[in-house]
């Protein structure tokens, strides 16, 4: 539970709709329970009347009827107000998830798969938005609830009103609070399970051609049949932990139903209680334990979303990875770069190692070489999205580590091999780089990237949807849109790796002469497999085994 209090900022900023929900679902509730209520009465003293036409029976028809119009209408807002509510979270969930993992990545936990990493943006963050809905409000109106129809019995039939409150607080907050205790294991696993079930799908899909030639996709269909296995175990334990607990709760309801029926009784034989008022007491009360039975239904959602939330702030809360100085300096003036006995590795032996390389302002400099050689280690550094063991990086003579991580990557822009596109229109996706240009700015990173043309011939030119991952163009005109925002960017130093993945020779020549010619005045650094264009860099390195030669 504490891992979940840890989130009531962003609940409270949804305050307003999930309190209208609230006071919705106890509209809701109320007029179950008078329907009922009055109901039992109407149709018990109709029985009962001996001079019919002495009846009044508009006024109680129109109470029935009244009282069915009005829980059909809150029950529709309540569902439209939750809702909206939880959408709205659930934004503020993943902006502040997001907000958090940013300044801690790269993630310093190794033994995160990528997978559960997935699981946990996604599944974790949808488990954690349903709290309110399917727990937090279903306790407190059933609490209100409870509490209003002990004080209508304390009022017509004192007798029940004490056997009626004990079961209620039992079947409301004893068996609940128990539940929560004996699914608190049960929750944990099966988000676990889940997340392992979930990461060994995409493992299998992304390494289903490996698995494939070394022959062992039998293997991991195995095993992703053991972890579904596993899964549906942790999901039947904690339905038989509900099961029982709504056992326990509708006994409840059955004994003080009894219970109230035996005393009320009594109290009709004293004259105490008119008929008709007992029959509807009782069927009120009946229909006061449906909002229990909602809560039983919901411990099982609440303990999984006390799990996902422990999962989600254990790397929320993670160690930062890069800091940023205390006192940091400015970016300097002279942007040369240069690498000093240089060594670095992920945990393991070197990727690089004692590397030397410097860097002139303006300079286009090509590192090819075998993949795995730690090319685009290099450009990790350069980013300092992480620090070499020995040896210092530094821009003039200034050490990354002494700039802000922001001053730097503003300084540095980055068109990687998987730079995305995202599912919004040509101008949304340039601006991420400088979201201040105007549309001549755009235009002009069109013009220098080649494919200025192009958007113009396009219906709506700049507001052209692209779609999901750019997949209304070819893969050439989605690598130089994202070379039109990586130039649209103020920064000074240009870094590629492996920018024309998936292009054809001749659509790898054009790229390479345009990025010549755009970024003439600006320092290029590009790491790839491709044979370099002659005339279109001013350096060609070959790195093997983390050496430049």
């Amino acid at each position: 539970m504490k891992s979940l209090l840890a989130f009531r900022s962003l609940f409270a900023r949804q305050s307003g709709g999930f309190t209208l929900a609230l006071v919705l679902s106890l509209v809701t509730l109320a007029s179950g329970v008078a329907l009922l209520g009055t109901s039992g009465w109407f149709i018990t003293a109709a029985a009962l009347t001996t001079a019919g036409l002495a009846f009044n029976l508009f006024v109680p028809s129109a109470l029935v009827r009244g009282f069915s119009f009005i829980r059909i209408l809150a029950r529709y807002g309540e569902r439209l107000a939750g809702h909206d509510a939880t959408l709205r979270l659930l934004a503020d969930l993943r902006g502040w998830l997001f907000a958090r993992l940013f300044p801690r990545l790269p993630l310093t936990d190794r033994s995160l798969r990528h997978g559960d990493l997935v699981s946990r943006l996604t599944a974790d963050v949808d488990a954690l938005d349903t709290a309110f809905l399917v727990a937090i409000g279903p306790v407190v109106a059933a609490l209100v609830i409870g509490g209003v129809l002990t004080g209508v019995l304390a009022w017509l039939l004192p007798g029940a009103a004490l056997l009626y409150g004990i079961c209620y607080g039992v079947a409301a907050l004893v068996v609940p609070a128990g539940l929560v205790l004996a699914t608190r294991r049960a929750g944990s696993d099966v988000v676990a399970r889940a997340a392992e079930a979930r990461s060994a799908v995409l493992d299998g899909l992304d390494g289903h051609a490996d698995l494939t030639i070394f022959g062992v996709l039998g293997t991991a269909q195995t095993g992703f049949s053991q972890a579904t296995q596993r899964l549906g175990e942790a999901r039947e334990r904690l339905a038989t932990l509900t099961a029982i607990a709504g056992f326990a709760v509708q006994s409840a309801a059955g004994l003080a139903l009894a219970g109230s029926l035996w005393l009320g009784l009594q109290a009709l034989g004293a004259g105490a209680v008119d008929g008709p008022v007992l029959a509807g007491l009782l069927l009120a009360i009946l229909g006061s334990f449906e909002a229990t039975s909602v809560i039983v239904r919901s411990v099982g959602k609440l303990t999984t979303a006390m799990a996902a939330a422990e999962r989600l702030t254990a790397i929320a809360e993670g160690p930062i990875a890069i800091a940023d100085p205390a006192m940091p300096v400015a970016w300097p003036v002279d942007t040369t770069i240069a690498l000093s006995d240089v060594t670095f590795g992920y945990g393991g032996p070197p990727v690089l190692g004692n590397l030397n390389l410097t860097i002139a302002p303006g300079e286009h400099v090509a590192i090819a070489g075998p993949s795995g050689s730690g090319k685009s280690s290099l450009l990790t550094l350069l980013l300092r999205l992480a620090d070499p063991q020995l040896g210092t990086v530094t821009v003039g003579s200034t050490p990354l580590a002494a700039l802000r991580q922001a001053d730097i990557h503003a300084g540095m822009a980055l068109l990687s091999q998987d730079s995305p596109l995202f599912n919004d229109t040509i101008r949304a996706n340039l601006l991420i780089a400088r979201p201040e240009a105007d549309d001549a700015a755009l235009w002009a990173a069109l013009a220098d990237a080649g494919i200025a043309d192009f958007v113009r011939a396009l219906p709506k030119g700049l507001d052209t949807m692209v779609g999901e991952g750019g997949r209304t163009v070819s893969a050439g005109q989605a690598r130089r849109l994202c070379l039109a925002r990586a130039l649209l960017s103020p920064a000074s130093i240009l870094l590629l790796d492996e920018p024309t993945t998936g292009l054809d020779r001749t659509a790898e020549v054009a790229f390479f002469e345009t990025l010549h010619r755009a970024a003439r005045d600006r320092t290029v650094v590009v790491v790839t497999h491709a044979a370099i264009p002659e005339s279109t860099v001013g350096r060609v390195l070959t790195m093997r085994n983390g050496m430049l030669g």
